[in-house]
């Protein structure tokens, strides 16, 4: 079939990229509604171009989706200056279905540490980074999608790379396995940290947690959750017992999940997930601890297939 014919039908035409669009959007915007909205306009724009006339469709496509993003990605800093509290990326489960079809050292990370990395960049840093180093662009072809030169997207590209890599978490385990299976050892820790929550346990809850450990709550405003980053065992510690008990309902139930490639626990309500917490292990200790209870930030969630319950 020749390009013309295979181009003649916009949607069968657009199929065949669709994960690789969502994957780059959803690094770029920190956000799955977000990255639907702009692989929707992507498809858009599409349907509209004069088809026959793209050379090279997954050019045109990433290309457009990335201006897309840099262009959401302006309103969405204004919205952030007045966002409540520590902000985090959307979660998500199914980190396959984000995967960039590519074998860069990258490809598979969906880290929630790199996400935030990424979003410390300036958005042209991001762009040219996630294109080259993540989805394989030639440095020619991420000219072409962001409007500079070469060598200017090359420095772009490596200040980006400095930063990922100096935050990158050292030694962090992650889980092994398909997505939802979590290491024994993982989930024993994990297991062992929500019955010192629900006790009240805090010298049991310390000794799971590292001296410098980090915990970030994501409320966006709209439930209960700490305003600032909780730095230090045993302020975290006090902090974690406390909500837990003060937010407990006996309808909850626990589940273990993989999330964004991390061992984590979704807590499940009634009408679906009101919270998913990810879990950064190093030496069988929490380094870091990351909680998503904005409601709008799990809807995406909810569509997961249950991984297996939680004990206790």
């Amino acid at each position: 079939m020749s390009d013309t014919n295979a181009n003649s039908d916009p949607a069968a035409s657009f199929e065949p990229y669709r994960r690789r669009l969502l994957g780059l959007a959803y690094r770029m915007l920190g956000s799955m509604a977000d990255g639907e909205d702009a692989v929707q306009e992507t498809y858009l724009r599409w349907h509209a171009v004069d088809r026959d006339r793209v050379v090279e469709p997954r050019a045109f496509l990433m290309t457009t989706t990335t201006r897309i993003c840099l262009d959401m990605l302006t309103s969405a800093r204004a919205r952030r200056e007045e966002y409540v509290g520590p902000w985090l990326p959307e979660p998500v489960v199914d980190t396959a279905a984000l995967a960039p079809d590519s074998h860069t050292e990258l490809a598979e990370d969906l880290s929630i540490a790199l996400l935030l990395t990424l979003d410390r960049l300036s958005p042209l840093e991001r762009a040219a980074f996630l294109l080259h180093d993540v989805f394989e662009f030639s440095f020619t072809e991420v000219a072409g999608a962001l409007e500079r030169s070469e060598p200017a997207c090359r420095q772009l590209a490596a200040r980006a790379r400095a930063h990922v890599r100096a935050s990158r978490p050292r030694g962090t385990s992650a889980p092994t396995g398909r997505p939802g299976e979590i290491d024994e050892k993982h989930a024993q820790l994990m297991s062992a940290f929500v019955a010192a929550c629900r006790s009240g346990d805090l010298d049991a809850l310390m000794r799971m947690l590292a001296s410098d450990v980090r915990v970030v709550t994501d409320g966006g405003g709209r439930v209960v959750a700490a305003l600032n980053v909780l730095e230090g065992a045993d302020r975290a510690a006090r902090f974690l017992v406390g909500a837990t008990q003060k937010g407990w309902r006996e309808y909850f139930t626990l589940r273990f999940a993989t999330i964004n490639g991390l061992p984590g626990i979704i807590v499940d309500g009634p009408e679906g997930p009101v919270q998913t917490s990810a879990f950064e292990i190093d030496d069988d200790v929490v380094r870091a601890l990351y909680v998503v209870r904005n409601s709008d930030k799990l809807r995406h969630v909810t569509a997961a297939s249950p991984p297996r319950p939680l004990d206790g």
